[in-house]
C-alpha cells in the first residue's frame, strides 16, 4: 500500500502556496491544510460508525492533516461535507450519506435514468411531471447507493468523491455526478488503475507541480 510521506506533502504545499499555483480549487483551500486529528478521535469515529477506515486515509488524518488542502475544492473534514456556506456535519441514512457499516453496493458504474420523466412532459401535464420526478428522486439519490462510504470532497455543483470504507471496494475512490445526471463510477488514475486515496492525492500534488512548472502560454 502506498504511503503519503508527511514532510512530501507539508513541502510540496508550501511551494504550491510560495507559488500561487494556479490550480482548479486553490482559491478555496489556499494549499493549506487543517491540524491533524488525535488517533483517539479517529478510532472514536470508527466506534461510532463500526468501521475501519482505510489504512492510508487515516494516516493521512492523524500524521498530516484533517482536511484541507486536495484535489478540487480540497478535502472535508472527517465527518462533514459541503452546503451552500461551507461544511456541515453530516449523519448517517440522512438522504444523502448512508449506513457505513454496510457494504458498498456497486462494483461497476451506475446509472440508472430509466424513471427519469420525457422531457416534454412538463409541457403537457405539470403535475405528472411533479409525480414522476419525485420517484425518479427517490430513487436516484437514494443514500443506500452510497451504503459503506463517506464523502471526502467535492468538485462544485453537487459533484462529489466518495471513498469507500466497507465492502469488496472498501479503500476505493468513486466519484458521484448524479447531479448532473452522470451517476456513480469508480475513479481511476492516469494508469488506469482504480484509485486509492493516497496514490490519488500523490497524484494530485504531482499535477499540480506539473501545473507550477509549466511554461507560460504566449498569447
Amino acid at each position: 500500500m502506498k504511503r503519503l510521506s508527511p514532510s512530501r506533502v507539508t513541502e510540496t504545499l508550501a511551494c504550491l502556496k510560495k507559488a500561487r499555483a494556479n490550480v482548479f480549487g486553490a482559491d478555496s483551500h489556499g494549499f493549506r491544510l487543517n491540524l491533524p486529528l488525535p488517533e483517539e478521535d479517529v478510532a472514536a469515529f470508527e466506534q461510532l460508525h463500526k468501521i475501519t477506515l482505510p489504512q492510508d486515509y487515516r494516516e493521512f488524518l492523524i500524521s498530516i492533516g484533517n482536511g484541507g488542502a486536495g484535489p478540487f475544492y480540497g478535502l472535508y473534514p472527517l465527518g462533514t461535507m459541503d452546503d451552500n456556506f461551507g461544511f456541515k456535519v453530516w449523519q448517517e441514512n440522512d438522504g444523502l450519506v448512508g449506513i457505513l457499516s454496510e457494504a458498498f453496493p456497486l462494483d461497476q458504474e451506475w446509472n440508472d435514468l430509466s424513471a427519469l420523466p420525457e422531457e416534454d412532459l412538463p409541457d403537457r401535464d405539470q403535475s405528472e411531471y411533479d409525480r414522476q420526478i419525485e420517484v425518479f428522486d427517490k430513487i436516484y439519490w437514494n443514500s443506500s447507493l452510497v451504503n459503506g462510504a463517506i464523502p471526502i470532497c467535492h468538485e462544485g455543483c453537487a459533484l462529489r468523491i466518495w471513498l469507500v470504507v466497507t465492502g469488496v471496494q472498501a479503500g476505493c475512490i468513486w466519484e458521484d455526478r448524479r447531479s448532473e445526471y452522470g451517476g456513480l463510477s469508480r475513479l481511476r488514475l492516469a494508469d488506469g488503475s482504480p484509485a486509492t486515496f493516497a496514490p490519488w492525492y500523490d497524484e494530485w500534488m504531482n499535477a499540480c507541480l506539473a501545473e507550477k512548472n509549466a511554461p507560460t502560454k504566449v498569447k
